[in-house]
């Protein structure tokens, strides 16, 4: 029986104490991040996550097991990456989270979506506005 987005285990993401209390930013990227699309097929994408820890920070490795935890889930990009978003947010409630997920061409079209915790539509006060402007790919290329 396949597993559907309601199976998504949020407790597999385990976090670890901020060992400093001043302002910096941690850059993270899932280049193998596969699950089932909604017609059961694999789909295939390459995650960023831009984190502002507060109090807890990620740990790398509960991050891997939960992104290797999806491979089995069917489940749209769409819905997919505002659940990651969700549970990132609840578990490790950082100051900012951004997250970028740039999918295989499939078909001949490729997508890539994006949320950022910062934007005023989803409860931010838009105090970054590094996003203005520009897709943010550019970022990417040089630090990865």
């Amino acid at each position: 029986m396949a597993k559907l987005y309601q199976d998504i285990d949020k407790s597999i993401l385990k976090a670890i104490p901020n060992p400093t209390k001043e302002a910096y930013e941690i850059k993270i990227k899932i280049p193998e991040f596969t699950f089932l699309g909604v017609k059961e097929q694999p789909d295939f994408a390459t995650i960023f996550l831009t984190f502002y820890p507060k109090n807890k920070i990620i740990e790398l490795k509960s991050l891997k097991e939960y992104s290797f935890h999806l491979r089995d889930i069917t489940v749209s990009y769409e819905r997919l990456i505002n659940i990651v978003y969700d549970h990132l947010m609840e578990v490790y409630e950082p100051d900012r989270l951004r997250i970028m997920m740039i999918c295989n061409p499939r078909g001949g079209i490729s997508s890539k979506l994006t949320i950022d915790s910062d934007w005023e539509a989803r409860g931010g006060n838009e105090k970054f506005k590094d996003w203005v402007g520009h897709s943010g790919d550019d970022n990417w290329s040089v630090l990865m």
